[in-house]
């Protein structure tokens, strides 16, 4: 990870050496190469170091998560437990699985020079093992709403004495229905005046704003203009295409570009799987990451693709939103989102944190209704690129393997 230059829009001018932070946590943001704030972490840093409660409207990418985590650990590292070992002092809520790993991932890096204990809880993963891990202390527990309620109806930890919660993509957790789980776990904590709250959105809805003024004490607003979370460094590049053409363009787009971390985004899984099929007969490495992927299948593909073992990364939205990875060169909008948010969602993926990428959407018949959502969301039309003749590649036919006889030979 590198910083960025003083210009970019992401950054502040504000040092990380400027903050009041532990010594502990300076080293490891010196670990990670980094110098200077995001525009999120200038705004939200200096009011939840004070223990004020924060509603955030922040982006995937925006440098949210380093900003609760180096809140929680601060105030952990500067005041003693009063509670059970087993019991957490932070809980972080994520509306998914993948999601919740990655911010144990980054909460790993960040207390690397601390003895803060870190445990992620999530389901497709051995039950007993993740709850017997209580029993060795908690100092953050981060976990889908699901698998959280599971363990605490099992005591296997309690929410009596937690001193800070972090909702992280709340407006996603209302969407896949976890509104009633999420009020189940925020009613075990501590009064809205005993504990430090941090929600962290991208829209701040009616129900995001009502969940707040309800579990939340006088909560610092803080928004982040969308402009500033669409970075300029993401080249992006708009294809109207048929429909029958956008395998061959595709092929041609990607012998074009290279790139050496893919993801290309489809709205089903049974097209995500078809497409990774086809990509494989063009010889092209390529995985699929859809909701219904077992999860220890899920997290392999997912080290694959950040330890650049796996090119390309075929996905639903499902993976669209949440996932923290560094170095992806192109998204590939190989379907255009049907909801208009996802198009930034999908795109945030490359260009994280000042780096540079490439976007593109294959508009075809069956999605290009959408089209006008997305711009009247982001803000400006994508631009149009008109595809030469010579970028559409030749694509091999597939071919079904002729079943064996079932009939008994004759032997004469």
């Amino acid at each position: 990870m590198t910083d960025s230059k003083a210009t970019d829009p992401l950054f502040s001018d504000l040092a990380f050496s400027d903050v009041d932070l532990p010594d502990v946590l300076l080293a490891a943001i010196n670990d990670l190469g980094f110098e200077r704030l995001t525009r999120v972490q200038e705004e939200v840093l200096p009011l939840s170091l004070q223990g004020r409660d924060i509603v955030a409207q922040a982006q995937t990418g925006s440098g949210k998560t380093a900003a609760y985590l180096l809140t929680l650990f601060s105030r952990i590292l500067r005041t003693p437990r009063q509670s059970a070992v087993e019991n957490p002092r932070a809980l972080i809520i994520a509306p998914t699985r993948e999601l919740a790993v990655q911010i144990a991932s980054d909460a790993e890096k960040l207390a690397v020079h601390t003895s803060i204990s870190v445990h992620v809880v999530f389901g497709g993963i051995d039950y007993k093992k993740q709850q017997n891990r209580f029993a060795s202390g908690v100092d953050v527990l981060i976990g889908t709403p699901g698998r959280l309620i599971d363990y605490h109806r099992k005591g296997a930890y309690s929410l009596h004495d937690t001193e800070m919660v972090v909702v992280d993509e709340c407006d996603r957790l209302f969407d896949m229905g976890f509104a009633e789980d999420l009020r189940w776990l925020l009613h075990r904590l501590p009064y809205t005046d005993k504990r430090q709250s941090l929600m962290f959105t991208a829209t701040l809805s009616r129900r995001v704003m009502q969940l707040g003024w309800r579990e939340m004490t006088n909560p610092a607003e803080i928004v982040i203009n969308r402009e500033q979370l669409t970075p300029d460094t993401v080249h992006q590049e708009l294809y109207h295409v048929a429909a029958h053409e956008k395998l061959s363009l595709l092929l041609g787009l990607l012998a074009r570009e290279g790139g050496e971390r893919i993801m290309i985004f489809l709205n089903t899984k049974h097209a995500a799987r078809r497409l990774v099929e086809d990509l494989r007969r063009h010889g092209y490495v390529a995985r699929d990451l859809t909701g219904d992927v077992m999860q220890t299948k899920r997290l392999k593909v997912l080290d694959d693709f950040r330890e650049g073992k796996l090119p390309i990364l075929v996905a639903t939205d499902v993976a669209s939103r949440g996932l923290h990875i560094d170095g992806v060169t192109h998204v590939i909008n190989f379907d255009l989102p049907q909801d208009a948010e996802d198009y930034v969602h999908r795109i945030g993926r490359t260009a994280r944190v000042g780096a540079e990428g490439k976007a593109f959407t294959l508009a075809c018949d069956d999605y290009v209704y959408s089209l006008d959502a997305v711009h009247k969301y982001v803000g400006y039309e994508i631009p149009v690129c008109f595809a030469p003749e010579e970028l559409f590649a030749e694509v091999i036919p597939f071919r079904h393997k002729p079943r064996e006889s079932t009939a008994p030979r004759d032997r004469r």
